[in-house]
This record gives structure tokens, sequence and C-alpha cells, in this order.
């Protein structure tokens, strides 16, 4: 396959991922505000520090607030990792390559980006923002399906895969970081109703709830970082998604697999491995948002082996730098 089309096909897929996740980012939020009786404004300033893009916004919006934050991740074209730039990304990588993927794939990735393009020339959003983020996420879920069910599974498929696992990997540890390192105001509130509120919220972020009550029963904190992380089933979980994500690795390169002849190979089977011989305590014990952040530098690790392997490129330029 041309380096060129494994290239839109893979980012096409990654985008899409990403403006998903980006909006089960801010939904969270959006519900802790509904459940907790605290400074409403206080809890959106977070989300910008963890974009690493904390001086761009403030030239741009100034103050914090619910509506400044959400229009910077959601609706500014110039933000590279807001939402609807990530779907204008997605799409003319699509249009790059509508001859390799499925008529019904491209009709859905730019219906997608046309309804939220609508979305940001109005203020019906604002008037109904769990409905517009969920629409976002089910238009993400209809992509994945029409790419499940009208593309051959091939090197093409493959490569759409790893895209979209590997994004998601990456944003899974983050809602998880933010919620350990971040949301959390105070140490006193750690294992109380007001802390296990905010666990319940991170599991709806990632649409794990249930799976984990049918798993767990109970929300503890132990628990969810050990679902979220470790779980070998649960398709959001990081353990689950390197797996995958390795697995379409080496079917792409057609190696055995278990073996390493390249970069690529070497880097995401050493970072699945230390989660197959990890667990939760030893997590607790480095401490969660030094584990969450080595885990991700790793993850860009691999990354860069992709792109130099499959792009011809030394790292992946259209991946951002900013944790979204």
């Amino acid at each position: 396959m041309l380096s060129r089309v494994a290239e839109a096909i893979y980012w096409m897929c990654r985008y899409i991922e990403r403006a998903e996740n980006v909006a089960r980012f801010i939904d969270v939020n959006l519900h802790l505000m509904l459940d907790l009786s605290v400074d409403p404004e206080g809890q959106w300033e977070p989300l910008i520090t963890v974009t690493g893009d904390r001086r761009v916004f403030k030239g741009r919006y100034g103050e914090p607030n619910a509506e400044n934050v959400i229009r910077f991740l959601t609706f500014d074209l110039d933000y590279p990792n807001s939402i609807i730039a990530c779907l204008r990304a997605a799409r003319e990588n699509a249009r790059q390559v509508r001859e390799i993927i499925s008529s019904e794939m491209w009709e859905q990735v730019n219906r997608f980006y046309l309804t939220v393009a609508d979305a940001s020339r109005n203020d019906r959003a604002f008037d109904r923002w769990h409905q517009f983020f969920e629409d976002v996420k089910l238009n993400s879920h209809l992509l994945t399906g029409l790419t499940e069910v009208t593309m051959s599974h091939g090197e093409a498929w493959h490569f759409a895969c790893m895209g979209r696992l590997l994004e998601r990997a990456d944003k899974t540890s983050r809602i998880l970081d933010v919620k350990y390192f971040i949301l959390l105001p105070k140490v006193e509130y750690v294992n109380t109703p007001y802390d296990n509120i905010q666990w319940a919220a991170v599991l709806k972020s990632v649409s794990g709830l249930e799976m984990y009550r049918k798993q767990y029963h109970r929300i503890n904190p132990k628990s969810v970082c050990e679902f979220l992380i470790f779980d070998r089933q649960f398709p959001r979980a990081i353990r689950y998604c390197l797996t995958a994500a390795e697995s379409s690795l080496y079917a792409v390169t057609g190696n055995p697999t278990g073996t390493v002849n390249n970069a690529a190979e070497r880097q995401l089977g050493r970072l699945r491995a230390d989660l197959d011989y990890a667990d939760v305590d030893e997590v607790v014990h480095i401490g969660m948002h030094d584990y969450l952040d080595h885990f991700q530098t790793k993850l860009n690790g691999v990354g860069d082996a992709l792109a130099s392997i499959f792009f011809g490129s030394a790292l992946a330029p259209r991946s951002s730098e900013a944790v979204f």
C-alpha cells in the first residue's frame, strides 16, 4: 500500500476518535456540574490546563468559564484539537482516499463534519449541549460501524484500526489522569460520596459504567483504575486497545506474532507487555499521574515509530503536541 494512502486512513480514524473523545471529555464535566455542589466555573479551568494550551486559550477567550471553554474545545477552527478542526482534518484525509474507503464511509465523514459545522454557525448547540455531544459520539460510532461492515479487512482496514485504537488508548489514559490528578479539589474528599460521584462520571465518559458494575458492582477507585487500564475485554480499556492495535500491526507487517522486526513492533509489544505484567497495586505505588504520564510518552513513541516505518517521516507530523 502507498504510504500516503496508509497515512491518510490512519489519521482519518485518529481524528474521528479524537473528536469523539473531546466530546466525552467535555460531557463528563457537564455531568459533574449537575451532580456536585461546587463552584461550576472553577471546574472548567482544569480542562484548559490539561490541553497544554492555556496561553492560547487565555489570549483568545480570557476567562475559563463554561461557554468559553466549550467554544474553544468544540468550535475553534484555529485550535487543531477542537472537535470541528479534527473533523475537518478527518474529512480532508477521507477525500484523499475516496477510492479506497467505501462510499458509505465517505458520506458519513462528510455528513459528520457538516453537522458540526452547521451547529457552529448558530446557537442551537448551546441550548442542548448534552444532546450535541451525544450526537458527536453517535456519529463517530456510526463511522466505526460502517468501517467494520463496508470495508474489506485488508491492510487499509488495519491502518484504520491502529489509528482508532492508539488514539482511544491515549484518551482513556488522559480522562483517567484528569480525574485523579486535577478534578478532585481536596484530598479529604477521597473515598467520600463526592469522590464516588466523580469516579462514576469518569466511567460514564467512556460508556463503561454498566460494564464496570456488572464486573465490580460497587464504585471503588482502585477497581475503576484496574478496569480502565488493565481489562482485557472492555473496548475502551487501555490494555484492550493496545492488544488489538498490535494484532493489526502484525497483520500489516506479515511477521509472526511475538517476533520483533521493526521499531514499531518492538515499542508497541513492550508497552503491551508492560500492561500484561503490571497490576493496579504497582500503578498506585508509582503514582497514578506519573504512571499515566510515562505511558503517554511511550505511546507517542509508538506513533512516531509507525510514522517513520510506514509513512516515510521521522515523526508523526499530523499528531498534536497537546494532550488532546
